[in-house]
């Protein structure tokens, strides 16, 4: 029975989940953009002081930033399509909450449960290396790791026409319209993942994560309100180093952990989740400028003068180019690895933005800047959780990726407020009104190319490696061939073939790595020419365990040394057995 339950999601990973999981993404992109359109009218529609209105979109980031890592904890170790339906779940709710309300503290406390729903992209991105053959998973986990830029990008001309056409909590309404089609999907299509971790929740770790990210970010969003050297953004900022290192130092010791820092602090996890943060502090950049140039009046010298719909669906081409790059994406990966399509990402990204300051005077100039922009942060968005997987063992998937789709939010964070800032202090007031220069929009680009650089200087410094996502045809007669084959490809683990008694190759079967504790360190499926690859997280003994219908489990005892090598290791399978 326990094969059966392990073997069952491979089979049931049936075409429809990977859309099915993109939509999920695509979902809390749309809850998260909601409510750009209306930003500027917050304070009427709710009756309050702007600097009130601003907490309707801080709730959605801090409690998004709070659980991401925590549901992708939670995923890995009770499952995490059930932990995804949960997530959803609650972004329902908080999205029925706010549609029945114009009150500021009950619409804070809707958009504040809605802020959970970020905990989909790391489970979804889970849930697809647990399920999917090799050969799928790169162009799968792109798509997902770009929908939340699709969906940005959808959500901004739609959430634009509701607003100017019926009343803004429609929009609301809308967002759990969604929300429910997105739980039934997954119930629907999805299986549940048998890929568990060991070991209990970190209760203690993750209030001590959520009160140090919170500490972290207020004074982040909120700085330019209270003033960047008043006692209360100093203090804060203060607090939230404390806590976090204390936090740290309890993960340390903890042996089942929120985070594992040990493998957070490994040079390819590090300056992964670093290069996140950049990518994030770009992405933002472009939503916080363009929508505004587009929607200044012509009489100010510079604006374009376009409507709420129009600077939406000008602006819309920035989520659906990220769409079309993840095919890309898994094309160049599959061919130079991750590192090198991040690395031409973000160059991308500089193009784009150095190009923008030149390209200022048209609205099909906007056009231009949102496709390469798009195609740029495509191409980085969907190289980070490639990298973060192939890090990793299999049993902290989600709880990693959690915390590289937090490095984004934090990145996001810091975009708003330090580019808000720049903004607010180059702007021109006219009757009382600050209306944003040509030169606050000038100086933003080149933060975001600033940020870029620094992003592409810490890929250069990552560990040249492809990972083990996409499916290679060997067709090598001996194992020096096989290992001279494999070593061309740079994997540090173990690669070979699943074969039978007879030396015929054995497709689809499952190939698990386990090390000296006896924790899965990896787990994998062999492609239709018996190929598998698995890295190996350290240097160690591990045991290679395979099993496939109709034949009896193997299981093979290795050592690797932690280095770069490949080590050839072919499988070979006893013969067939009886099933009980």
């Amino acid at each position: 029975m326990t094969h059966t339950t392990t073997d069952q999601p491979a089979r049931g990973a049936s075409g429809a989940v990977v859309p099915v999981l993109a939509f999920a993404g695509i979902v809390v992109a749309v809850m998260q953009t909601l409510l750009v359109p209306v930003i500027k009218d917050l304070p009427q529609l709710l009756g309050t002081e702007p600097s009130n209105a601003t907490w309707v979109l801080t709730s959605t980031l801090l409690s998004g930033a709070v659980a991401t890592p925590i549901m992708g904890r939670l995923g890995d170790l009770y499952g995490k399509r059930r932990m995804l339906i949960l997530s959803l779940a609650v972004m329902v709710v908080g999205a029925l909450v706010s549609a029945l309300t114009s009150d500021l503290l009950t619409m804070i406390a809707g958009r504040t449960l809605q802020g959970f729903a970020m905990g989909a992209i790391p489970l979804g991105i889970g849930l697809m290396r647990d399920m999917l053959p090799r050969e799928k998973l790169g162009s799968a986990m792109a798509l997902m790791s770009s929908s939340i830029g699709v969906g940005g990008g959808l959500a901004l001309p739609a959430a634009a026409l509701v607003a100017q056409h019926m009343d803004w909590h429609a929009l609301f309404y809308g967002a759990a319209g969604l929300g429910v089609v997105s739980i039934a999907l997954t119930l629907l299509v999805v299986p549940e993942s048998p890929m568990r971790a060991k070991g209990s929740f970190d209760v203690v770790g993750a209030l001590g994560l959520s009160a140090g990210l919170v500490l972290l970010l207020l004074p982040i969003t909120k700085g330019s309100d209270w003033g960047w050297s008043s006692g209360t953004t100093l203090g804060l900022f203060a607090a939230s180093v404390a806590v976090l290192l204390l936090w740290g130092l309890f993960e340390l010791r903890h042996s089942a952990p929120l985070v594992d820092l040990r493998t957070t602090a490994r040079r390819e996890v590090l300056l992964t989740n670093l290069a996140s943060i950049m990518v994030g502090v770009s992405f933002y950049v472009v939503s916080l400028v363009l929508p505004q140039l587009l929607q200044l009046p012509k009489a100010t010298g510079y604006g374009l003068g376009q409507s709420m719909v129009s600077a939406g669906l000008l602006v819309a081409p920035l989520g659906l180019t990220m769409m079309f790059t993840a095919p890309v994406y898994a094309r160049l990966s599959a061919k130079y690895g991750p590192k090198t399509t991040l690395i031409l990402g973000m160059l991308i990204i500089a193009i784009g933005y150095g190009s923008g300051l030149g390209l200022m005077s048209a609205a099909w100039q906007s056009l231009v800047i949102a496709v390469v922009l798009g195609a740029g942060i495509g191409l980085a968005y969907s190289s980070l959780p490639a990298l973060i997987v192939g890090a990793v063992p299999a049993s902290e998937t989600g709880a990693a990726n959690g915390l590289n789709t937090l490095m984004r939010s934090i990145g996001t964070s810091v975009s708003s407020a330090v580019i808000g800032m720049v903004l607010a202090n180059t702007a021109n007031h006219v009757g009382g009104v600050a209306v944003p220069t040509m030169h606050g929009f000038r100086v933003s680009f080149l933060i975001a190319t600033a940020a870029v650089a620094v992003g592409v200087l810490l890929a250069v410094f990552l560990p040249k490696r492809s990972l083990p996502v996409q499916h290679t045809q060997l067709r090598a007669s001996s194992e020096e061939e096989v290992a001279l084959a494999h070593a061309e490809e740079a994997l540090r683990g173990f690669r070979g073939r699943v074969l039978d008694a007879q030396g015929v190759p054995v497709a689809r079967a499952k190939v698990t790595l386990i090390d000296r504790r006896g924790r899965q360190a990896g787990a994998t499926l062999s492609a239709e020419d018996g190929t598998y690859a698995l890295a190996v997280p350290a240097e160690g003994v591990y045991v290679l365990a395979a099993k496939a219908t109709g034949h009896g489990p193997l299981a093979s005892s290795a050592t690797h040394a932690g280095d770069d090598r490949t080590i050839a290791l072919d499988l070979a399978l006893p013969g067939e057995t009886v099933s009980a």
